[in-house]
């Protein structure tokens, strides 16, 4: 498959500040590519760089020309801070800079496409902060880029608009448009992108496809009780040959499946451990994040719960409940200043 997208060796300094340092990457024709990393990590400068909005050392390209050589009208830029003219109508706005090129998409189209017909003719500055995040995916559309770069784009949009915006993502990438997108929302990294880089202290540090890096890295499924008197329940988990570890109030068994949790249960229920509830993991993007960048959080042992149990008046009953991940909200990579317009992203 041809190479959208190459860089080779990229290299950039702020001062003292190493802000990439020898980043190879090459993301291929129509695929989707997902980079995430802690703040700081050097995402927006690599996104500048492959954009050619930042100098750097090394080697850039996309389909075989520089950034600042390929035809502009091939390439659409979100950064991550984008301020438009606030009194402008989305309608307005998304004509102006659809006017900044040669061959424009419809504004109506693009407005429904981002979910904004009904406040098309609002001031930008009159918008919520999710509608105008809108209004900024829209006008990085204008042009019908081959090459997507995407910093970011749907910080503080509500969860409905998000869904709706990767469903457009999702079009846009089986209509062959290639993706680069930056995230701090593991769940939307790990539905759209085809393969994912960790980015950290501007090295890549580990490339793959979501389910590949999970396997590499996620670590196994878990079971978390939490109770009161977790020594003792490990104690009972153990006797029925379950490797339990006991921390001050709960207990993980690693690597147990769906079919032993009633096992587990019942060892605890015939020991006479109350426990207050049972939560069964399996490994996400978020614990391969975790995992590589040496992160931690209050309640790091149960991110994503899908089966829960609470006991009640002595008896165990188990019953399903849906995944729930956690978006990170917009948090601002602080390694390079803020490219502020569309037009020069796209150069």
């Amino acid at each position: 498959m041809n190479e959208a997208v190459v860089a080779a060796d990229v290299r950039k300094q702020y001062g003292e500040t190493v802000a990439l340092d020898g980043v190879d990457l090459s993301v291929a024709d129509g695929e989707v590519f997902g980079l995430i990393g802690p703040n700081g990590a050097g995402k927006t400068t690599l996104v500048r760089a492959l954009t050619g909005t930042t100098a750097v050392d090394g080697e850039v390209s996309i389909h075989g020309e520089t950034p600042t050589g390929i035809d502009a009208d091939r390439i659409g830029l979100l950064p991550q801070s984008f301020a438009p003219p606030a009194r402008l109508t989305a309608r307005e706005l998304v004509d102006y800079y659809g006017g900044l090129y040669d061959s424009a998409r419809d504004t109506d189209d693009i407005l429904a496409t981002v979910g904004l017909e009904d406040d098309a003719d609002s001031w930008y500055e009159t918008l919520s902060g999710g509608q105008q995040r809108r209004v900024c995916v829209g006008i990085a559309l204008v042009n019908d880029p081959d090459v997507l770069f995407l910093d970011e784009p749907t910080t503080g949009i509500d969860p409905a608009g998000r869904r709706s915006l990767w469903s457009v993502l999702e079009g846009l990438a089986e209509g062959g448009t290639t993706i680069f997108l930056t995230s701090h929302s593991m769940a939307e990294v790990e539905r759209l992108a085809d393969r994912v880089g960790l980015l950290q202290d501007g090295r890549l540090v580990a490339v793959g496809s979501p389910a590949e890096l999970i396997d590499s890295h996620g670590g196994g499924s878990r079971l978390v009780i939490e109770t009161d008197d977790s020594s003792a329940a490990a104690d009972a988990l153990a006797a029925e040959g379950f490797e339990a570890t006991a921390e001050p109030t709960t207990v993980v068994i690693a690597g147990v499946s769906p079919v032993d949790i009633g096992d587990a249960v019942a060892a605890l229920s015939a020991a006479d451990v109350a426990y207050e509830s049972l939560t069964w993991t399996e490994p996400s993007l978020e614990d391969v994040y975790l995992q590589l960048t040496g992160e931690t959080f209050e309640g790091a042992a149960t991110p994503g719960g899908s089966v829960v149990a609470e006991q009640t008046a002595g008896d165990a009953s188990a019953t399903q409940a849906g995944t729930a991940s956690q978006d990170s909200a917009g948090s601002q990579d602080s390694t390079a200043p803020q490219d502020g317009t569309a037009q020069e992203g796209a150069r």
